[in-house]
């Protein structure tokens, strides 16, 4: 490689992102009523789509068809030749197809053309050739050609399969948000992982049980409960929480009275504290942590009964961050 010094790698990194950028702006730009139909068309497909390309357009292709998948529609990935081999039988009737081609001219995907064609099942292409053989077939053709390949050459797939990307992206997606994939749905298909419990975990997995006193408690009675509770103690009137009493008030109780175990608790105590349903995420739990700046919350239910008392290590532990 030929000796540059750094200030020039960091501008050749910077042209390449920003030649990409360029490119998928003008994508966005172009978008129009035929990506409207194609999220029809899908949205319609009783089956699977069936996702192709061949070479960059190919590794391109897999990884919408892992989008697609991973956001609720069922898809795959079928390479051209191998359809040509045995695998054209996992293409249903029933499915739709999605093909990549920077040109739309690329051979290999001729016969699996045909054979799409010879099943009846509805094709949209993502490509930059606007009169190729790939978008005289195709139901619906997305515009993804590009100005200039970020390949100081103008030659090897760059900015093209990035805008291919960022459209079938925008497909999958815009796809769920119409069906109406929520997080929940997000969280069932990826179980497994960090991203699976930050999404399943609920604050009831990680709440611990509260022993609540009453306001009429008196302050030596609070200050032990604040050991027990590890730093909070959870004051009840006929059952509902009525406030909370913190190793922060204790302080500062203290430091304003110094006979302070003679000040009554209702007159130390935070009245209306923020709360969490033991059904929050684990992540909605830790955000109001956050916001307010607060290490623990009392899990209540809808009527301000005490369920217990969930920790902001606890919820880390677990995974909600």
């Amino acid at each position: 490689m030929k000796t540059l010094d750094t200030s020039r790698l960091v501008e050749a990194g910077r042209r390449v992102i920003a030649l990409e950028a360029a490119e998928l702006a003008r994508a966005g730009a172009r978008l129009d009523d035929a990506f409207a139909r194609a999220v029809r068309l899908l949205a319609g497909v009783r089956g699977r789509i069936v996702v192709s390309g061949v070479g960059k357009s190919g590794l391109i292709a897999r990884k919408i068809a892992a989008t697609f998948t991973s956001t609720g529609t069922p898809a795959t990935f079928l390479h051209p030749i191998d359809s040509l081999h045995g695998d054209l039988g996992i293409v249903g009737r029933e499915d739709a197809a999605l093909l990549l081609s920077k040109s739309g001219e690329t051979e290999e995907l001729a016969g699996l053309l045909a054979s799409l064609q010879r099943l009846g099942v509805p094709i949209i292409a993502i490509t930059g050739g606007a009169d190729s053989m790939l978008a005289r077939v195709a139901e619906v053709t997305l515009d993804g050609h590009v100005e200039e390949e970020a390949c100081f050459h103008d030659l090897a797939p760059t900015s093209s399969t990035t805008v291919a990307l960022a459209i079938g992206d925008a497909l999958a997606v815009v796809l769920a948000e119409g069906k109406g994939f929520r997080r929940d749905d997000f969280a069932a298909l990826h179980p497994g992982g960090r991203l699976g419990r930050k999404l399943l975990l609920r604050v009831r997995d990680v709440m611990i049980p509260a022993h609540p006193l009453p306001v009429s408690a008196g302050m030596r009675e609070v200050v032990m409960a604040l050991a027990r509770g590890r730093g909070i103690a959870l004051l009840a009137e006929a059952d509902r929480l009525a406030g909370v009493f913190t190793a922060g008030d204790l302080t500062r109780v203290a430091e304003r009275h110094p006979d302070f175990l003679s000040v009554p608790i209702e007159a130390a105590m935070t009245r209306a504290p923020k709360t969490v349903n033991p059904d929050d995420l684990g992540g909605t739990a830790v955000g109001r942590m956050e916001r307010f700046g607060i290490m623990v919350l009392p899990v209540v239910d809808e009527r301000q009964r005490i369920l217990g008392v969930v920790h902001l290590h606890d919820l880390m532990r677990a995974g909600a961050v």
